[in-house]
């Protein structure tokens, strides 16, 4: 029999609480990585990932021996050749730091004419159950990168993701606009169904 509760392979409290309103329909607990106590960094050295996602998910997994939940997600620019990619969040090197990533990000892309550059979020997560297989879902949202940062909501690559339909970036959206067209909320939409196939309902 599944387990009722589900463990969410991130310290991100953000992330947590949005996954947790995401499934409230569902008789399921969240339980966010720091609640169950300190674990060691999983080395995201993936190539791609749904890579990521899995190695995350399986090795929480077979530590705590629970239903898991991981995410790995990025920005894929197309005149780029779809990076940064899974190297988005150390795209500027290291440590981390979305001001460096986004100058490098404007940087590349230059004064390229705006129908040259187009984006998208890509997000893929995966779900590990104990001793079974690893099961995925995948969500895309399609931008553009701006000319320059706009707005003061979000994180990352925010500022620069420009969404015709909604006139503004991700950064200048309300939460509640982003989380309906976000990539997460995409991928959790297909996951909601993989949890309900599971008999958590």
């Amino acid at each position: 029999m599944v387990s009722k509760r589900l463990v969410v392979a991130s310290n991100n409290l953000y992330k947590i609480e949005e996954i947790r309103e995401l499934v409230s329909d569902l008789d399921l607990e969240i339980i966010g990585l720091g609640e169950l106590g300190d674990f060691p960094e999983v080395v995201e050295d993936g190539e791609t990932f749904h890579d990521n996602a899995r190695k995350k998910a399986v090795e929480i997994a077979n530590h705590i021996g629970e239903l898991v939940l991981a995410d790995d997600s990025g920005l894929e620019v197309d005149a780029l050749g779809g990076k940064p990619g899974v190297h988005s969040a150390r795209y500027a090197g290291e440590p981390c730091d979305d001001g460096r990533n986004n100058k490098r990000l404007l940087e590349e892309l230059g004064q390229l004419e705006m129908e040259k550059r187009g984006a998208q979020f890509r997000c893929v997560m995966a779900l590990a159950i104990p001793n079974d297989e690893v099961k995925f879902s995948e969500g895309i949202c399609r931008g553009v990168i701006a000319y320059e940062p706009k707005g003061a909501q979000g994180f990352g690559y925010d500022p620069l993701f420009f969404v015709p339909e909604y006139n503004g970036t991700f950064a200048e959206l309300t939460r509640e606009t982003k989380n309906k067209i976000s990539h997460r909320f995409l991928a959790m939409q297909g996951m909601v169904k993989i949890l309900k196939d599971l008999g958590l309902n």
